[in-house]
């Protein structure tokens, strides 16, 4: 990978023996690595043991998890937040394993819309919950920084599983959830 990045720094035109770039072939190539870690991580180290008994039947919401992840087209960055609610079926999963689940899929070369549903059918499969809802709200640096350079623009995704695809009603509660004391 550090011999790819030297000819992509020449093919720009760069000295790749220069000062500033003597170690970029290295940092590039470290950075790719830990930035698509998500494509040899599998499900279960995200979730560990953290799936545990529970009586509750009710909405269970995480808001606002950040991420970041390279686009598979320009391999650009998303930079966003995703939103996350299930129906529990008797378990009930650690809080921040969700935010893993989210980091475990942003974690690679990725398209929005597939990322969004990769999440949403991850939390479905570990919790066997009774419906799935999936927010992702992002902006997508190969939309800002080069071709249309439309900065302020922001793509939402959603993935709607079980309960939340069938019933309006929960799918509204969970919206209105996910909107309360946003600007």
């Amino acid at each position: 990978m550090r011999d790819a990045v030297r000819v992509i720094l020449e093919e720009m035109g760069e000295d790749p023996a220069r000062e500033g770039l003597q170690k970029t072939p290295e940092r590039v190539a470290r950075a790719l690595l830990f930035l698509t870690q998500g494509l040899k991580r599998p499900l279960d180290d995200a979730i560990g043991d953290a799936l545990f008994t529970s009586d509750n039947d009710e909405i269970v919401v995480v808001r606002n998890i950040e991420f970041y992840s390279l686009c598979e087209h320009h391999m650009l960055p998303i930079i966003g937040h995703v939103d996350i609610g299930y129906l529990p079926n008797g378990k009930v999963l650690g809080l921040s394993k969700l935010a893993r689940i989210v980091d475990l899929y942003a974690r690679r070369l990725q398209i929005q819309e597939n990322m969004t549903r990769e999440i949403a059918e991850a939390v479905q499969s570990v919790t066997g919950a009774r419906g799935v809802a999936v927010q992702v709200r992002a902006a997508h640096m190969c939309m800002a920084m080069r071709g249309v350079e439309k900065v302020e623009s922001e793509t939402i995704t959603s993935m709607m599983l079980g309960a939340f695809r069938n019933h309006p009603q929960t799918r509204q509660e969970f919206l209105q959830l996910i909107g309360q004391g946003r600007k």
